[in-house]
């Protein structure tokens, strides 16, 4: 399918008049992390969410106050997550009311609640379901800690393209993540017609346990060739973020792209990190908030190679300089 050419067309008129911001020391958001609730369905191995917001699972963010967050940021793109969204009683109205601003909406899942939902939406050009699978039914069920999982989240991405919706998918590498598993599970999703699946590498940050289940950056590297040499697949990050992934390019902290607001108020700094809530968006980008965060200034952030905040600085690097972009598809 590939991600809608309208999309790419937009955020092109966002992003081009803003790409040397940066280095003026303006920050600004690409992508805004929207999270109306932290309550979740399952306790997936690897997840700090249901641990580090756990004295406010009962908390649903209004319609108003989603909508009114994402006017501030102003990014084009929004992702909602949490928690599990689909839990949301509301969450239909926020959709919508993001779409009615013109934003392009990513759904983030777990898939458990999306095949009974799916008449609470309707399809639109703006919004795309993400469901998180992170392997086959062996590992996935495994990760999830509910056998049937990964079925039933393949039965919803089915139930869901066969209704007219768009469809991406989202997997996290962990370490001892097996190559071969994950590339039976790419081959899976893409014949299933999903939009593309996006990658990104685990990381052990505070709030999760079972810190052994993360990848360190060289074990990332190591591991990262091997998952995406090993054949063609359709995946929808920014290919030169794909080689930070290999260990071709390396690219500083970007994460104040893509802010995060939750029930508590914006994350600071970013999406994995949470050392306090704001109310205000303009402390995320304060360039000399990033003086303190990121690889060589919080050792936190030591092994973290996550999208959120690496794939900006990609994007970013496209924009600058296309002839990366075309001389590496030679």
């Amino acid at each position: 399918m590939g991600r809608p050419l309208a999309m790419t067309v937009e955020l092109a008129r966002y992003l081009l008049p803003r790409r040397s911001w940066p280095r003026r020391g303006r920050l600004f958001p690409m992508v805004l992390m929207l999270e109306p609730l932290e309550a979740c369905n399952l306790r997936c191995a690897g997840c700090g969410r249901v641990r580090e917001y756990a004295g406010v699972m009962d908390r649903r963010m209004p319609v108003e106050e989603a909508l009114n967050a994402t006017q501030l940021a102003g990014a084009p793109v929004v992702s909602v997550s949490g928690g599990e969204p689909l839990l949301h009683p509301q969450i239909e109205a926020i959709v919508e009311g993001l779409v009615a601003q013109g934003r392009w909406v990513f759904l983030c899942t777990n898939g458990l609640l999306l095949r009974e939902s799916l008449l609470r939406f309707r399809p639109h050009k703006r919004l795309c379901f993400v469901v998180h699978l992170d392997g086959t039914a062996r590992v996935h069920d495994d990760v999830t800690g509910l056998p049937g999982a990964h079925a039933e989240a393949v039965a919803a991405i089915a139930a869901a393209r066969a209704g007219g919706f768009r469809v991406a998918t989202n997997t996290t590498a962990f370490h001892g993540s097996d190559p071969a598993d994950l590339h039976e599970l790419f081959r899976t999703l893409a014949g299933l017609g999903v939009e593309g699946i996006m990658l990104s590498p685990g990381y052990a940050y505070e709030q999760v346990p079972e810190r052994e289940l993360f990848l360190k950056r060289e074990e990332a590297v190591r591991a990262f060739r091997e998952i995406l040499d090993g054949g063609k697949f359709p995946l929808y990050d920014n290919p030169l973020f794909l080689d930070f992934l290999r260990g071709n390019v390396t690219y500083p902290c970007s994460a104040w792209a893509i802010p995060t607001y939750t029930v508590l108020g914006w994350r600071v700094p970013c999406y994995l990190i949470a050392d306090r809530h704001t109310t205000d968006l303009g402390e995320i980008l304060d360039p000399e908030l990033w003086g303190r965060y990121g690889p060589g200034n919080d050792p936190r952030c030591a092994g973290c190679m996550l999208h959120a905040g690496f794939e900006p600085a990609s994007v970013l690097d496209v924009l600058n300089h296309p002839w990366k972009l075309l001389r590496r598809r030679q």
